[in-house]
């Protein structure tokens, strides 16, 4: 665990959670990247991250 957060620090990502950690406090952007996933990363195979990224912009 320490690795992923120094990897985090190094990044200067902070990590955020619900008091409680509910679970529906995340309901509505885990809809949208199922949604995203199912329709657009399942549909093609991506060579390069970079492909992805421009696909994401686009979808969005």
């Amino acid at each position: 665990m320490a690795g992923y957060q120094q990897m985090l620090r190094n990044k200067k990502v902070i990590q955020s959670m619900s008091r409680k950690g509910n679970c529906l406090d995340n309901s509505v952007i885990e809809n949208f990247f199922g949604i995203l996933k199912s329709e657009l990363f399942d549909l093609k195979k991506y060579n390069t991250i970079e492909e992805l990224k421009e696909d994401i912009k686009n979808y969005i």
